[in-house]
């Protein structure tokens, strides 16, 4: 035996592993599904009768026995057991009257077996016994039917039934079903023409009649059977789909495996998938759930969970997967792109995904939102270590930018990208000192120049390798420099504000003027306290400290032009004024033979300048 809905929530269904099994339904329970009883017209023009309100019983026996009448000419044609013609034909095609008729004589067969279980017709029992069974047969008859019409009409509409294609025609989810007074799908879409494409309409229609068979088997306690078709379809449909955007589920292990290049591919495409995946296939099928089983909040819910619940969860769980996977620098990027996406996509997340059924899957988007802010904040610390460890010993070549500045402010200024992301991640970390500011976001400013405070303090270590002290400076010099020329790039220098720029480009220049007076103080201190009488002999002196810290400073270099210009002028301008002075003097001092004294015009100190400092190429 079987038993039907004993509500709206609930429905079983025992059967044989045949497809066209025998039902046998408990008949009172059918009728708690009842909900529509109006007069319709089969198709010979006979009317069906609606739950008469009978001051004649007898009469209202014969009204319900014409009911049956008419449903069992209507099903039989549609018998594809016994009827060739029904095997090949669908009821739901282009010519849509019969489905309409085949709906309505599903309705008014449930009216007649309303009527004779609630009324007691006398000595007339078993007449109405033989009535029930008869009605019964012939409500398998038709479910056997409307079961074959929805594999159909879901197999069928394969590609207008895509996510995509569903949430196009979301906004047409009022289009009624066959079954209600006055109201045609098809006229409604009709009239919709200018408005929705071929698909759409497409779409629209299979939704409607998927709609209408689905609440008719509901209605008639058949509704495991429709559920069944459905979740299996469907849930293929997401599988697929998923696949089509590039998605293969991995487990932790799959994922450490993987070499960079192709985890980083993995992780594009997923982010590149992860908006269709929400907002398309997954809120689509929620819009298709809700459309063909609206008229059961819990049917719906139960298959939309079912179908799109464990695939969810495989995808919003590839995160979590990269998060747990090993850390490193460069991964840090894709990390906060992944904890970004999922943090947009929350509220959609939230909002599809609202059932009790499919909590799973909101803790799955925050299991892997924390995992993910918990790898982003290792990392970072991870990065501080690394730049308070870094363990070259060799100078830079000629005093320039070294390798350690470079990498680090690229990344410092590669954070600046993900400010928004950062900020989040860091929203609960306490600021030592500091309170909030409006103008600026102050976990990523706070992070910034933490990082740079150990870059600085790790290069005042580094510029104890040069043995010369005004190396060490000319070093510091270089890469202070940088730093201040490397923020002001981007966003780097506005999060850091102008305060912090105007102080460290003065630092820059004190480095500059600290290598200034401690490598050039020898031609300059010879040019200072001259007079005719010791003018030649001082400029003998000049001669041989200018070639020689010349020479001397040739091998370094300073990378930045402007800092360059600004430096050969600086070191002119220590030397130029008191040159001046002792080469007059020495013209008038010495006459003609001064010419074996004198080696260089004042014009030839500039000129000597001009080539220092210059970068060498090493690209070779």
């Amino acid at each position: 035996m079987f038993s039907l809905f004993s509500n709206h929530n609930e429905y079983h269904h025992q059967h044989d592993d045949g497809h066209h099994h025998q039902h046998h339904h408990g008949i009172k329970s059918i009728f708690s599904h009842f909900h529509r009883r109006r007069r319709r017209h089969n198709h010979n023009g006979r009317a069906l009768h609606g739950p008469p309100s009978p001051t004649n019983q007898s009469s209202s026996v014969l009204m319900m026995e014409e009911n049956i009448n008419a449903a069992e000419f209507i099903f039989s044609k549609w018998d594809a057991e016994k009827n060739a013609y029904a095997k090949i034909k669908l009821l739901f095609s282009d010519d849509r009257e019969e489905a309409k008729q085949f709906l309505r004589a599903v309705a008014e067969l449930q009216n007649a077996m309303v009527f004779f279980v609630n009324n007691e017709l006398g000595g007339a029992s078993v007449s109405r016994s033989h009535a029930l069974v008869r009605a019964q047969n012939l409500m398998q008859t038709a479910m056997r039917r409307l079961e074959r019409e929805f594999y159909q009409i879901l197999s069928a509409n394969h590609d207008q039934l895509y996510p995509e294609s569903v949430t196009t025609i979301s906004s047409v989810s009022s289009i009624s079903t066959v079954t209600e007074d006055g109201d045609d799908p098809d006229e409604e879409i009709r009239a919709a023409g200018e408005f929705i494409s071929e698909m759409e309409r497409a779409s629209a229609l299979a939704v409607a009649d998927l709609r209408a068979i689905a609440g008719a088997m509901i209605s008639a306690g058949y509704g495991k059977e429709c559920v069944k078709i459905y979740k299996i379809l469907r849930k293929s449909i997401v599988d697929e789909g998923l696949y089509r955007l590039g998605f293969e589920k991995l487990t932790v292990k799959q994922v450490q495996k993987l070499s960079r290049e192709t985890l980083d591919l993995r992780i594009r495409t997923w982010i590149s998938a992860a908006n269709v995946a929400v907002k398309t296939l997954f809120a689509g099928e929620r819009i298709l759930c809700d459309q063909v089983f609206g008229g059961s909040e819990s049917i719906s819910e139960s298959c939309f969970a079912e179908i799109a619940r464990d695939a969810a969860v495989q995808f919003l769980g590839f995160a979590e997967l990269v998060a747990k996977s090993k850390r490193s620098p460069d991964k840090l990027f894709k990390i906060l792109d992944l904890y970004s996406t999922i943090s947009e996509l929350w509220p959609d997340i939230e909002s599809i995904f609202s059932f009790d059924s499919t909590s799973v899957v909101r803790s799955q988007a925050q299991a892997s939102l924390q995992k993910l802010r918990e790898t982003a904040r290792s990392t970072l610390a991870d990065i501080e270590v690394g730049i308070q460890k870094d363990a070259s010993k060799s100078p830079p070549p000629r005093a320039g930018i070294h390798p350690l500045t470079r990498y680090t402010m690229n990344y410092i200024s590669s954070l600046t990208d993900h400010e928004a992301t950062i900020s989040k991640i860091f929203a609960d970390e306490p600021i030592p000192g500091k309170s909030p500011s409006s103008a600026t976001t102050p976990s990523i400013n706070w992070l910034l120049l933490r990082l740079l405070l150990v870059l600085l303090s790790k290069l005042d270590s580094k510029a104890g390798m040069y043995r010369d002290e005004a190396i060490s400076n000319l070093f510091l010099a270089n890469n202070m420099w940088f730093i201040v020329s490397k923020a002001k790039e981007g966003k780097l220098g506005l999060l850091l504000g102008e305060e912090w720029d105007a102080l460290h480009i003065e630092q820059a220049r004190q480095y500059a003027k600290n290598y200034e007076k401690l490598a050039w103080h020898k031609p300059a201190d010879a040019t200072t306290k001259t007079s005719a009488a010791t003018a030649p002999e001082k400029m003998r002196d000049f001669t041989a400290a200018f070639e020689e810290t010349l020479r001397s400073q040739r091998e370094f270099e300073i990378e930045d032009e402007s800092l360059r210009r600004e430096m050969k002028d600086d070191i002119a301008g220590m030397m130029l004024p008191g040159y001046r002075v002792l080469y007059k003097q020495c013209i008038e001092t010495l006459s003609d033979s001064g010419a074996s004294v004198i080696k260089f015009a004042p014009a030839d100190l500039i000129s000597g300048l001009s080539d220092l400092f210059e970068v060498v190429n090493r690209s070779g």
